[in-house]
C-alpha cells in the first residue's frame, strides 16, 4: 500500500476521492484539487449505493433531519426486526454500513443520514426517504441556512418518482420540500405537527417530538408493507436510545431522565413538554445566545439548574421566567435538583448545548449524569 498526500497527486483518471463526512468540503483544499481533474468526491454511503446492484434484493430507508434522526432510525429498525424482517442499521448511527455483512434477500437497510453524508452521495435512491425537520445547525459548513436545507432536499432528488417520501412539515423549509414533491400523490406522506396521540403504551417515546418520530416511523414501515400489529408491537417494545429521553432511575418517587443528546435549544424544546413538572438541568457550550425555542415548555419547569460555560448566560435568560440556580457542575446540579424535587416530578438533563466545555462528548456527559444519579442516597 502506498501512502501519499492527495493534494500533491495528479488525480487524472481517478474514479473518485473518498472522504470522511467530517471533512469540511467548504474549506478543505481537496475540493478544488479534485475539481481541476473532474474527479468526484464521495463517501461511504455512495460506495454502498453503487454496490446495491450486486446485493441480494433489498430495500433502503434513509432518514435525515436536524433532530430526531437517531431515534427514528432505531425505531424503524426495531419495527422491522419485530416484523421478522432481516434489518441492518447504519450510516450516522452504529457501525458503518460498509463494515457489515450483506443482508439476505428481503432485507431492509435503515440508514441515518447527516447532511454531510448526503453531500457525498449522488446515486442513493432510497425506497423510503424520511425528512423529520430542518432547523439551523452546522451552518459553518454551508452557504447559509438555505444551503443546509438544500442539502437535506437532495435525499429526495435522488429518489425514483414512485418511491416513498415521508416529510415532517412543522417547519417552513421542510414544508417547502414537501410541496415540490406533491406530484407523488400516494407516495408522499406529510407529518403535521401537534397531532394528539396516545403515547401511554410507548414508555421510550414520550413527548411531542417522539410523537412525530413515531408517526414518521409508522409511515415508513407502512410504505415497506409492514402490518399494523407488528408496528404496534414495535412501538410498545422499543427500548429507546442512550442519552435520548432515557429513563435512568426513579428515586424517592422522582424520575431522572437523561436527554444529553439534546445539544441545541430546538432539540430540548419538546423534552420540556414531555412531563408536567420538571427540574431542568441545562448548559454547556452554547450554540446560540437564546433559548427562545424552549419557551413553550417554560410553564412545565419548576426550577432550572445551569452548568458549564453557558451557565451565567442561561441563568440571566431564565431568571425572569422561573427559579434558577447556577450549579456550575453537573454533579452539583443533580444533587440540588434531587433535594428540591417532590414525588411525581422529573429531573431532566436536557442541556440545549454542546458538551465540549466540561466533557469529551454528549455520551460522557450522559454517563456522568447516570453516575451522579446512582450516587444519590
Amino acid at each position: 500500500m502506498e501512502v501519499a498526500d492527495p493534494l500533491t497527486l495528479d488525480l487524472t483518471g481517478f474514479d473518485g476521492i473518498i472522504v470522511s463526512p467530517g471533512v469540511p468540503l467548504n474549506a478543505h483544499p481537496i475540493r478544488a484539487h479534485a475539481a481541476t481533474a473532474h474527479v468526484p468526491i464521495i463517501g461511504d454511503i455512495e460506495l454502498f449505493a453503487e454496490a446495491r446492484a450486486d446485493l441480494p434484493p433489498h430495500k433502503v430507508v434513509g432518514i435525515t433531519g436536524t433532530n430526531g434522526k437517531s431515534t427514528t432510525t432505531a425505531l424503524i429498525h426495531h419495527i422491522c426486526e419485530t416484523a421478522g424482517l432481516p434489518s441492518l442499521m447504519g450510516g450516522n448511527i452504529g457501525l458503518p454500513i460498509l463494515g457489515r455483512d450483506p443482508l439476505p434477500a428481503g432485507g431492509i437497510y435503515v440508514l441515518e443520514l447527516s447532511s454531510y453524508q448526503i453531500d457525498l452521495t449522488h446515486s442513493l435512491d432510497c425506497d423510503v426517504a424520511v425528512l423529520l425537520n430542518i432547523t439551523p445547525d452546522h451552518l459553518d459548513r454551508y452557504d447559509g441556512f438555505e444551503g443546509y436545507a438544500a442539502s437535506k432536499a437532495r435525499l429526495f432528488g435522488m429518489q425514483a418518482g414512485d418511491h416513498d417520501a415521508v416529510i415532517g412539515i412543522g417547519d417552513a423549509p421542510s414544508a417547502a420540500i414537501a410541496r415540490t414533491l406533491s406530484k407523488r400523490g400516494a407516495h408522499l406522506t406529510k407529518i403535521a405537527p401537534g397531532l394528539c396521540m396516545d403515547q401511554s403504551r410507548w414508555p421510550a417515546l414520550q413527548g411531542p417530538h417522539n410523537a412525530q418520530n413515531a408517526l414518521a416511523a409508522i409511515a415508513a414501515c407502512d410504505a415497506l408493507g409492514i402490518g399494523k400489529a407488528a408496528i404496534d408491537k414495535g412501538l410498545e417494545t422499543f427500548p429507546g436510545l442512550p442519552h435520548r429521553m432515557e429513563r435512568v432511575a426513579t428515586k424517592n418517587g422522582v424520575l431522572f431522565v437523561n436527554d444529553s443528546k439534546a445539544t441545541n435549544a430546538d432539540s430540548t424544546a419538546p423534552a420540556l413538554s414531555a412531563y408536567p413538572r420538571i427540574h431542568w438541568i441545562l448548559g454547556g457550550k452554547a450554540k446560540t445566545d437564546d433559548l427562545d425555542a424552549c419557551r413553550p415548555g417554560f410553564g412545565h419547569v419548576v426550577r432550572a439548574y445551569t452548568i458549564g460555560d453557558a451557565g451565567s448566560l442561561f441563568a440571566r435568560l431564565l431568571a425572569p421566567e422561573m427559579p434558577v440556580e447556577q450549579s456550575g457542575t453537573l454533579d452539583a446540579a443533580v444533587k440540588a435538583a434531587a433535594a428540591n424535587a417532590q414525588p411525581g416530578e422529573v429531573v431532566l438533563l436536557s442541556p440545549a448545548c454542546a458538551s465540549f466545555d466540561q466533557f469529551k462528548d454528549y455520551e460522557a456527559r450522559g454517563q456522568a449524569f447516570r453516575d451522579a444519579v446512582a450516587a444519590l442516597q
